[in-house]
């Protein structure tokens, strides 16, 4: 596939617009998208000999609360599915991510754009550089702690140690003879690791440290598990950076993990010893929740609060099984509470779902009341706009991490605070995050972890469908919360510098959130709601989701697969949203009034009459009638001409005899047409628009006439496709319908930038005005420090009063 795909691109490189600056933002796609074969055909669906790899794995791990620490063993069936012989295999070791001489560690841009974790300001000579203390605290976790994998042995199913070489976060394993098409091997890895603490150095997973020693674990991306084989790749062999995730390949696990006894464990899969670590009671209640109406409690917050005090040296085996997932993860913690409610969805691969959720005290009423609820509106939503959720649990977990998914398990970071009431009140902002973290990760459960793309390379193809399907579901929640997936959302990334394409790799993008979440699913919104329609986008959206899942689709089988199932050629769309940094700006610059001439002489100068009639006097004519000046004209009546009776619009029999002649010589169509045209005296109005931030859209009009009714016409994007720069459009309206005034995008629809050039007439834009007070210098110079150094120091108690006291106020 790469030398197609070079040779596909050179050529696309190699036809270039070398006269005038036309620029064709139309042109077909297919130049730079992969050459169609067997393995991905023209259409966007899985070819004719399509393959993947499966990869199976049992574990068996081990947790060390004390030490925080992770002890592992795992045997791996990997099956070669490719037409190809594999000489060996390369793994993803995650956790070496953390060590001091990772890339991701040694490329660390301090301060710089992008930059994932705290955020720290650059000074100078004159200005003082602010060290975020979260920084401190990530290089002191750091460096107090060995990071990163221990690999401890690599062995086939015969117990022969395997070669084996680690780079950065890869490991190649070296297999004793090529593994051939439709062979599997087998293979055993030990490993262990410490566990980072999550708060510290802003990973994915990892431990919450309390102060009473009851942490809250959250493993993922926590066995080494192995590289995704492509059609497109080959190996995937991207290092983790930190940002760009991951895509894998499916297969089955059974996985054992081993906790203190008074732990709570949440899993990818289904439990598959519920009598070894539940007790009767906690089971009973599982059952109830299949059919409740409302979450009900497996574990309590009284028994969650109980157990923390307890404590236990005593060991529980938690046995979890999970068919064809791409990933697994775990949480464990004896904090946790734990609230489960059925769902049932009637599918035919799985008609029942336990929807359940694992949080602290410091969930609160908000965990209570929506963690759940949200999962099962995720799951009726996302199923109608693609397929039914095919696994048994889908499961949201509080914990340090502020969103991350993975197969059947999501983690989620919103929490309460404690009031000095007692209560755990939250915000409008707080119940919004937890409701639309919960529906985002659930989501990706749909997007990537069912339909598998590779967000190593192209986040948006989880993050952006993902976002617009999680604006559509939260929508349906509640419209009046304010979800952020509107277009107008979008313009200002849109038109600033900071910016590179939607393609771009993911460890290369600028600004991660409006460039792989909101500015894709906007787009999507777009050509959902503005070009094609809900009907065309629905079925093209279902289709491509219902091709691949539990497949892995590349870009191309997106673009490919909406244009085929909707019957509309979208290349402009992706090549402007996609693939370059244009804005939409579409301005109305003139608008022109035009009536048709009848070329009867007796008519047309008449109305050349009226039009110069109409024009406002002169300045200099008016005042001198102000001040009583008398015209020469007045003073001598006498003396008059032809042209004081006749002026410039008086019509002669050579005009009349023009006339008659034109009609005699016009054919009995053309002069049929120009009577009728002339008989229903339209009015005719030439729009226009110019193109200022270069993306070519369709134009959304508003005509408002002077009898006060409105008219919406859209105007496909086509229009631009011979002039990308400027147009103009011909309206023709009835006589009595005379426009009034003409609005682009009144709905703010296309996330046009700026609405100022929106309008003709140009409208005044409302703005604000704010008084505000000079604040006082704050360099250390400007304090009085004669009458700071009579300060007392507070105390603890002192300085709690003062500080509810000014909260009051």
């Amino acid at each position: 596939m790469l030398p197609i795909t070079i040779v596909t691109l050179a050529n696309a490189s190699a036809i270039k617009q070398t006269k005038g600056d036309f620029e064709d933002k139309f042109r077909q796609l297919d130049e730079v998208l992969p050459t169609p074969n067997v393995y991905r055909n023209a259409a966007g669906e899985p070819g004719e000999n399509y393959w993947q790899q499966k990869v199976d794995y049992k574990i068996k791990v081990s947790l060390d609360e004390e030490k925080r620490r992770i002890t592992a063993t795992e045997d791996i069936t990997y099956q070669n599915n490719s037409p190809y012989r594999l000489k060996y295999l390369w793994v993803q070791l995650d956790q070496n991510r953390f060590k001091d001489d990772s890339i991701a560690n040694m490329t660390d841009n301090f301060g710089g754009l992008g930059r994932r974790g705290p955020v720290n300001t650059i000074g100078d000579a004159n200005k003082a550089t602010k060290l975020n203390l979260n920084e401190l605290r990530a290089m002191h976790f750091k460096a107090d702690n060995e990071l990163g994998y221990e690999i401890n042995a690599v062995k086939d199913s015969s117990g022969k140690k395997l070669s084996f070489t680690v780079v950065g976060t890869q490991m190649r394993i070296d297999l004793p003879k090529p593994l051939k098409s439709g062979d599997d091997v087998k293979f055993t890895i030990d490993f262990a690791f410490n566990i980072v603490e999550e708060n510290a150095v802003s990973a994915r997973s990892g431990y919450e440290k309390f102060e009473d020693g009851n942490d809250i674990f959250l493993l993922a991306q926590w066995f080494p598990r192995l590289h995704a084989y492509t059609d497109y790749e080959g190996w995937n062999n991207k290092e983790f950076l930190g940002r760009g995730e991951f895509t894998l390949e499916f297969g089955d696990y059974e996985v054992e993990i081993d906790v203190p006894a008074d732990h709570i464990v949440s899993s990818t899969g289904e439990l598959a010893n519920p009598k070894a670590v539940l007790t009767k009671t906690q089971r009973k209640r599982l059952e109830e929740a299949k059919t409740a109406k409302r979450p009900v409690f497996i574990v309590t917050e009284e028994e969650a609060l109980e157990n923390e005090k307890e404590g236990t040296d005593k060991r529980k085996t938690w046995k979890f099984k999970a068919k064809n997932v791409r990933d697994f993860a775990w949480a464990s913690s004896r904090t946790f509470m734990w609230d489960a409610k059925g769902y049932q969805q009637g599918g035919d691969v799985q008609d029942h779902v336990m929807a359940m959720s694992f949080f602290p005290v410091e969930g609160g009423d908000l965990w209570k009341k929506y963690s759940t609820e949200s999962v099962i509106h995720t799951m009726e939503v996302y199923s109608r706009y693609s397929f039914d959720y095919p696994y048994p649990t889908a499961q949201s977990v509080n914990g340090p991490v502020g969103g991350m998914e993975y197969p059947m398990i999501t983690f989620n970071g919103p929490r309460t605070e404690l009031r000095d009431d007692g209560d755990r009140t939250y915000s409008q902002a707080e119940k919004r995050f937890l409701i639309g973290v919960v529906i985002h990760e659930i989501g990706h459960i749909y997007f990537p972890m069912i339909v598998n793309s590779d967000e190593r390379q192209w986040t948006w193809m989880d993050e952006g469908l993902n976002s617009f399907l999680d604006g559509v579901a939260g929508r349906e929640w509640d419209p009046t919360i304010p979800w952020g997936v509107e277009p107008r959302d979008i313009t200002g990334y849109m038109k600033s510098q900071n910016q590179v394409p939607i393609m771009t790799q993911s460890d290369s993008v600028l600004r991660l959130g409006p460039n792989a979440y909101t500015k894709p699913a906007a787009a999507l919104n777009i050509l959902r709601e503005v070009i094609l329609g809900r009907e065309l986008f629905d079925f093209a959206f279902k289709e491509y989701s219902e091709r691949w899942m539990f497949k892995r689709p590349t870009p191309s089988d997106f673009f490919r697969t909406m244009e085929e199932a909707s019957g509309v050629d979208l290349d402009w769309f992706w090549r402007g949203w996609f693939y370059s940094t244009d804005h939409v700006d579409i301005s109305i610059d003139k608008v022109y009034k035009m009536r048709l001439d009848t070329h009867n002489p007796d008519i047309d100068f008449a109305r050349l009459r009226d039009i110069e009639n109409d024009k406002p006097s002169s300045l200099f004519v008016e005042r001198n009638k102000a001040e009583g000046k008398t015209l020469w004209i007045d003073r001598n009546k006498d003396v008059t001409d032809f042209y004081d009776e006749n002026d410039r619009f008086t019509v002669t029999n050579k005009e009349r005899n023009k006339y008659n002649k034109f009609l005699k010589d016009l054919k009995p169509w053309e002069r049929e047409t120009l009577e009728r045209a002339i008989r229903e005296d339209k009015n005719y109005y030439v729009l226009e628009f110019s193109n200022k931030g270069g993306l070519v859209m369709p134009i959304l009009l508003q005509l408002t006439y002077k009898d006060g009714t409105v008219e919406d016409m859209y105007i496909p994007a086509e229009i631009w496709r011979r002039s990308p720069k400027q147009v103009r459009k011909l309206i023709v309206t009835d006589k009595e319908k005379e426009l009034a005034n003409v609005v682009v995008d009144p709905g703010w629809e296309t996330a046009d930038v700026n609405i100022e050039n929106n309008h003709y007439p140009r409208e005044i834009i409302p703005s604000r005005v704010e008084a505000y007070k000079s604040k006082k210098r704050t360099g250390k110079v400007y304090r009085d420090i004669m009458q700071d150094i009579k300060t007392e120091l507070k105390t603890d108690d002192e300085a709690k009063d003062a500080k509810k006291e000014n909260k009051d106020n």
